[in-house]
């Protein structure tokens, strides 16, 4: 079987793990496709339509034996992944492509930074969990409300700054003005970012031109856009990716 070619999952369990975020535990038969060690790689979540297929993008956030977690962040204004997850109960089904390829923090930096939103708190948890324990930096998160915080395995000289916005991607210079206010760290920094678009773009051009960080120890990347649904986001990444 291919990585990317769809079979069906089990739904095993949900849970809320904070206000606005939903764990669905996905099992079954075809649990087995998804080999070892892809926490933090993505999976497509397939919607049937009476047209073209609709897929969404999430991240595993961890891997048992035979079971793996995807986390929802909820919001008003939800689209058909979200929604299934409040809607779907044990024994349901769903349409499962990937997993995709991991997206793992640099390791060739002095030091770390993690910068994202909610969308992108699994893959950042993933992420300080597997950093060496000496490792020191900033991990610095947008959640809904001071309720979102989630207790995080990182390294103890690794600081985590929890950044409150009732209104997620509102500002598009909301994670830049948190991370203008640290105290840059000697030495080069490895960075990874996930966050809206606009806001991503604000802090690319922060990390690429006020700080030089080199190519090689920057990870950046938009997880959605600001009124935008995931396909038409995806051309927009496309166009600014030629344009870069």
């Amino acid at each position: 079987m291919s990585r990317m070619q769809p079979r069906d999952f089990i739904v095993i369990r949900k849970e809320l793990i904070t206000p606005h975020m939903l764990r669905v535990t996905l099992g079954g038969e075809n649990i087995q496709t998804i080999p070892d060690n892809q926490e933090s790689g993505y999976v497509k979540l397939i919607f049937p339509t009476n047209g073209k297929p609709l897929f969404r993008t999430y991240t595993i956030r961890h891997q048992r034996h035979n079971e793996i977690d995807i986390d929802f962040m909820l919001h008003e204004d939800s689209g058909p992944a979200s929604s299934w997850a409040k809607s779907t109960q044990p024994g349901d089904t769903i349409c499962v492509g990937g997993p995709g390829p991991k997206k793992m923090i640099a390791d060739s930096g002095d030091w770390y930074l993690l910068v994202g939103d909610m969308t992108a708190l699994p893959a950042i948890s993933v992420n300080l969990a597997q950093l060496p324990n000496d490792a020191k930096g900033y991990a610095v998160i947008e959640v809904v409300s001071e309720s979102d915080m989630q207790p995080l395995t990182h390294p103890k000289d690794l600081s985590i700054v929890w950044a409150i916005n009732p209104q997620p991607g509102q500002q598009a210079d909301f994670l830049l003005k948190q991370v203008q206010s640290l105290e840059w760290l000697d030495g080069s920094p490895a960075i990874w970012t996930a966050c809206e678009f606009n806001s991503m773009k604000n802090l690319r051009n922060f990390f690429k031109k006020d700080k030089a960080v080199s190519k090689d120890n920057l990870y950046i990347s938009s997880y959605w856009k600001l009124g935008s649904n995931e396909d038409q986001h995806k051309e927009v990444k496309r166009q600014d990716a030629e344009m870069a």
